[in-house]
Order: C-alpha cells, then structure tokens, then sequence
C-alpha cells in the first residue's frame, strides 16, 4: 500500500497538536479511531506517534483518512478535529527532538569554499534541541556573533531507529524527512577552526536549527538521494543542488551514525548543505526548500 501522507505540529489557541495533512486541512491525530491505541490525546507534538507507530498502524492511519467523505471532513471541521491550514500557526514537527545530528562537508562543492579537504568518513556534529524553531518563528542573531550563514539541507526523521543498523535496514528505521536551516555562526565557527575546538558553540545559539514545515513518509519523498534544494534570501536564490551530489548517501550516515550511539525514535539528521553559503542580515526572510517536502521560512532578527 502506498502511504504517502505527511505529518505537522500545529498550534490553535495557544495549544499545540501533532496532525495529518490532508489537502488543506491539519487533522488531530487524536480523532482518529485507528490510533486510539497510541494514546494520542495528550501529545503536543509528533515525538509520541513516530516512536509508536509501525507499518500496520500507518496503513490503518492511511485508510481511516481515505475513508472520509467531505460531509465527515466538514463535521470535524466543525467539532475542532481539523483546521484549515491558514487557520494554524505550524511549529516545528519535533520541537525537542531527542536528537539534532548533523553533517559537515557532506557535499562536494562546500568543503573548498570553507578550505575543507573533502571527508573520508562522515563529519558528525550536533546541535542542541533547545536550537530548534518552527517555520515562520524568527531566527536570532546573536550580538557575539558578526556573520551568520545560512544552510539549506535535507533532513533525517528515525522512525523505529536502533544501534548497528546495515544499510540493507536503514530505510526500513526511517519515518521520513523535513527541511533543517543549519544556521551558523561562522565567524565563532572559524575561530574555533583555528583553536581545533568543537563546533558546537558556532551551531549551538538559540534558534539555530529552525526544522519544518512537515514530516513526508518515505514513499511520498522516494528516492532522496535525487532532490532539488535551494535556499532564497528576501526572495532571491543563494543556494541550488541536488541531494545526488552528496558525498555520503542517507543510508551510509545512518549505518554510520548507528555504529557508535543508538538512534532514537523521532531522532533528526540533517544531512549537509552545497555551496555558496552566505550571510544573514537583520530582518532578511530566508526559505530553505528541498522538494516534495516543502518550504521552511523564517526571518532573521538582530539580537538586541
């Protein structure tokens, strides 16, 4: 059965719900008959779904939201089980994802303009959850910090995860993919270059991980080594690729990764960034866009 669904975090009234899309509706997850089993009436976000979930509970999930008829929409509508998508303010689908992976020099065109010889094995650094924003939530520029970049990159979502996991499985442990802005502050970040230090202060600063706008299951994505990104600035593009370009697949960085830390359910990995990184400036609107996924916007904002 092809799935093919796609999944967000959205706030009405001041409540957050983790949802389906379908169309231009956001359905509560919690309305639906075929996930009672999961005990969804209490989430607040998508954590609790992707770490219960397993292909059955999809398809079911799948046919119990091709069984509604527009008068069953309409009455859910009306009962506060659906929303339109104008009507909500999306989050971030994993607001506090257990996990923020990402990758360094992952495609071929970045490493020499960061003068980076090209990696032999996948360059693995993280961010802290508390980094992680929702679209349209602004991204903070810290006054510490004289240039911020900013990186389109195709991101990770585990489903069942697991430590040691061969390639052979690594889709079967993945629930799907979103879009992350690995925003960055690259002058704290080529200081500590020189110093040979981690990089986690210049990934690290609030509001540096903004992750959205949804989560697409894997058969709607389908190959994602064969994806068109680009990132704009106020409307103008900065950054174009294509996943194919790549220097380690997204099979190789999760057998990678699950080779030395257990990947948790609702973990993300973003998977690097092309060239042509740049600047941010204050009040600068920047859309990362990887396709069949979607645009993620938010606005920088000088920090005070």
């Amino acid at each position: 059965m092809v799935l093919r669904m796609r999944f967000a975090t959205f706030e009405h009234k001041k409540q957050t719900f983790p949802s389906v899309v379908h169309g231009d509706l956001v359905i509560k997850l919690s309305s639906f008959l075929s996930l009672r089993g999961l005990y969804l009436s209490g989430s607040r976000d998508l954590l609790p779904f992707i770490a219960g979930a397993d292909e059955d509970t999809l398809r079911l999930l799948k046919e119990e939201l091709d069984s509604f008829s527009p008068a069953t929409l309409s009455s859910m509508i009306k009962g506060g089980d659906a929303f339109r998508l104008k009507d909500v303010r999306l989050k971030a689908p994993l607001p506090r994802p257990p996990a923020v992976f990402c990758l360094g020099f992952n495609f071929r065109s970045h490493a020499p303009e960061l003068k980076r010889p090209i990696p032999e094995v996948p360059v693995i650094f993280m961010k802290p959850s508390a980094s992680v924003v929702g679209p349209d939530e602004e991204v903070v520029l810290p006054k510490v910090a004289s240039r911020v970049d900013y990186e389109v990159e195709l991101t990770v979502v585990m489903g069942k995860g697991g430590r040691y996991i061969p390639r052979s499985e690594a889709y079967r442990r993945i629930f799907g993919y979103t879009v992350l802005n690995d925003i960055t502050a690259r002058d704290v970040q080529q200081k500590d270059f020189s110093l040979s230090r981690p990089w986690l202060r210049s990934k690290g600063f609030d509001t540096f991980a903004p992750l959205g706008p949804f989560i697409v299951t894997q058969d709607e994505v389908g190959d994602p080594m064969n994806l068109e990104l680009s990132l704009k600035v106020n409307g103008e593009i900065k950054q174009r690729s294509n996943t194919k370009e790549m220097i380690f697949d997204v099979l190789a960085i999760v057998e990678y990764i699950s080779s030395f830390t257990t990947l948790e359910p609702g973990s993300v990995i973003a998977t690097g960034t092309p060239e042509k990184i740049g600047q941010l400036h204050d009040g600068d609107v920047v859309e990362a866009y990887v396709e069949k996924i979607g645009t993620l916007r938010n606005k920088a904002v000088q920090e005070s």
